[in-house]
C-alpha cells in the first residue's frame, strides 16, 4: 500500500510546474533532475509537457492531475530521488534492488557485448515472455480502438507520427520493472544504479495509398555537440517483427566515425543530411528488446508488410547523465 505524499511540497515539483506552465523561464537542464522527478511520479515527459503547456493549471490542480493520471507515487522512488538531490546513497529499500541487479547473472554474453562495442546495438532476446508482450500488444489495440483483424481500423488515429502517447498501465510496467531488462542495461552502463524511464508506445501500420510512412527517418534524440555523453535507448517488440514490417532501423557502428563525419560536413546541419539509405532494419521476435547507443542515427522504417509494427519504448539511464546546453 503506497502512503500519501503531498506532491505540492515535493522538492522540485513546484519548479517543474512553474517552468512547464511558462510561469518561470525554463533553462535546459544540466542533469536528470526533471526526468527523474517525472519518472518517480510515473509520468511521461511528453504527457506532462502537453498537459501543463495546454491547460496551465494551478499547482493544486496539477497535483490532483498527477494522482488521477499515475496514481500515488512509490515512496521508495521518491526517497531515492531525494537522496540523489542530497548527494547521499539511495535509501535501503532501493539499495537492496540495486545490489540484487548487480549480483544477478549476466544476461548479455561475451558475443553480445562484443557486438555492442563494434556495432553500437544489441538484442536482448526474451526480455519479456510472449504472454507479457501480448498483454502490451492488446493494450495498444485497445488504446487505438482498432481491430487486429480489420486493417480498415488501423488508420485515421491522431498519433504523433507513429508514437502513441500512452504511459500508464500494468502491462507497460512489466518491462520497466523487469530485473532481466535492468541487468542488461546495467551491463552496458557498467553500473546497476540506474533509473527506469516512463516512456510511450509505437504503432507503425503498413503503407497504403493516401497514408505513407509517418516516420521518423534517421535522426538523433540528443545534441550532437561534442563530446556526446554515453547513454542508451531501447525498443521492445510486442509481436514478431520482420525486417520489412516497419522495423526499427539504425546505422550500425556509426558511433565510431561520428566525430570524423561531423568534422567532414563542417557547418552543414547534420540533421538535414539524408542517412536512410545506409540504415539497416532490425528484425526480432515478440518480447525481444533492441538497445542502442544514443549517438547512433536511428528511426523507424517504412512498413511494406501486411501487419503493423507494435512496440513499447523501454530505457534505463544513469542519474549522473549530463545534458548539453548547446543543441546541434
Amino acid at each position: 500500500m503506497r502512503s500519501s505524499i503531498d506532491l505540492c511540497t515535493l522538492r522540485g515539483f513546484e519548479t517543474l510546474w512553474a517552468q512547464l506552465t511558462f510561469r518561470e523561464p525554463r533553462a535546459v537542464p544540466r542533469d536528470q533532475r526533471e526526468r527523474m522527478l517525472l519518472d518517480a511520479l510515473g509520468l511521461g515527459i511528453e504527457q506532462a509537457t502537453l498537459y501543463l503547456g495546454r491547460e496551465r493549471p494551478d499547482l493544486v490542480t496539477f497535483a490532483a492531475w498527477v494522482l488521477a493520471t499515475a496514481g500515488p507515487p512509490d515512496p521508495v522512488a521518491i526517497a531515492r530521488y531525494h537522496a540523489w538531490l542530497d548527494g547521499v546513497p539511495p535509501p535501503p529499500a532501493a539499495q537492496v534492488r540495486i545490489d540484487a541487479i548487480a549480483a544477478a547473472p549476466d544476461v548479455l554474453d561475451a558475443d553480445d557485448l562484443a557486438h555492442w562495442d563494434r556495432e553500437g546495438w544489441v538484442i536482448l532476446r526474451n526480455a519479456v515472455n510472449r504472454q507479457e508482450a501480448a498483454a502490451a500488444e492488446a493494450l495498444l489495440w485497445r488504446i487505438l480502438d482498432a481491430d487486429p483483424d480489420d486493417p480498415a481500423t488501423w488508420y485515421g488515429h491522431e498519433l504523433n507520427g507513429i508514437m502513441v502517447q500512452h504511459f500508464q498501465d500494468a502491462a507497460l510496467d512489466v518491462a520497466r520493472r523487469s530485473p532481466r531488462i535492468h541487468k542488461a542495461f546495467a551491463q552496458l552502463w557498467g553500473r546497476a544504479d540506474l533509473w527506469s524511464a516512463v516512456d510511450r508506445m509505437s504503432f507503425n501500420p503498413p503503407e497504403i495509398a493516401g497514408r505513407p510512412f509517418q516516420g521518423p527517418r534517421m535522426h538523433w534524440d540528443v545534441s550532437l555537440s561534442l563530446p556526446i555523453p554515453f547513454a542508451t535507448q531501447g525498443i521492445l517488440y510486442l509481436t514478431d517483427t520482420a525486417a520489412d514490417q516497419g522495423a526499427f532501423a539504425l546505422l550500425p557502428g556509426f558511433h565510431h566515425r561520428l566525430e570524423a563525419w561531423l568534422e567532414q560536413i563542417g557547418d552543414a546541419d547534420p540533421r538535414l543530411i539524408h542517412l536512410d539509405p545506409q540504415a539497416i532494419p532490425i528484425a526480432a521476435g515478440a518480447g525481444d528488446l533492441v538497445i542502442w547507443r544514443q549517438d547512433l542515427p536511428h528511426g523507424a522504417s517504412p512498413n511494406r508488410s501486411t501487419r503493423p509494427r507494435m512496440a513499447q519504448y523501454v530505457n534505463f539511464y544513469s542519474p549522473e547523465l549530463k545534458v548539453h546546453r548547446d543543441w546541434r
